[in-house]
């Protein structure tokens, strides 16, 4: 895809899904890199991903530079929980902008947080990351992670200009790794990138999606 396609495009949700159940692992047990725990719940969701994710993000930690590792800062999200967060970035953006249609509303919360229907979290299909170096220091990437596009002014887009270019450098070491081992990117998040679900078939060109959404058993 070379236009920027969000998650609301009705493109995303006419993709097919073929749910090959996976489990869901969680990536703690495996211990391939380091797991943050700022998006830690009690139920400890947030660290699992399907068995295929969690083998892709291996392949991609081996192609990092030495001296840099992936930090996972959550993969797996409850559909309550991805409905709760898109309703609550929705009305803020409501308030903001009175004279939004629903439509314009519900497309521009899908830059920041997937429709609860199709979200990749909730397929345990997607995984938020950053790189940190040997001693943990989170590398610069331009933008914290979840930096909204209003407070980031558009930073937070992976292709995004207006950052340093040691950011640039961090975000295509991240993105080469991710690339190769065979996930891709939500343009508007460069710390968000996933693997076998709708969007993930849309950017490929795969007929169906191997992963739908999902209760943590």
């Amino acid at each position: 895809m070379t236009e920027i396609v969000l998650m609301s495009d009705p493109k995303v949700a006419a993709i097919p899904v073929k749910d090959c159940d996976e489990p869901l692992l969680d990536v703690r047990r495996q211990d391939p890199f380091p797991v943050d725990t700022r998006e830690q719940d009690d139920a400890g969701a947030f660290a699992h991903v399907r068995e295929g994710v969690l083998n892709r993000l291996l392949d991609a930690r081996e192609l990092l530079p030495d001296g840099i590792r992936l930090l996972f800062i959550e993969g797996y999200r409850p559909p309550a929980a991805q409905r709760f967060y898109f309703e609550r970035y929705a009305e803020r953006l409501r308030n903001a902008n009175p004279g939004w249609p629903s439509e314009q509303v519900r497309a521009a919360a899908s830059r920041f947080v997937s429709p609860p229907e199709i979200a990749p979290h909730s397929a345990g299909a997607a995984v938020d990351v950053t790189l940190v170096a040997a001693d943990g220091r989170e590398l610069d990437m331009g933008t914290p992670v979840d930096a909204d596009p209003e407070v980031s002014k558009g930073a937070c887009y992976t292709a995004a200009r207006h950052i340093s270019a040691e950011a640039r450098g961090n975000r295509q070491i991240l993105a080469e790794a991710l690339t190769a081992a065979g996930m891709v990117n939500y343009p508007t998040e460069w710390w968000h990138w996933s693997y076998g679900d709708r969007y993930w078939a849309l950017a490929t060109g795969a007929g169906h999606a191997i992963y739908g959404p999902r209760e943590l058993d």
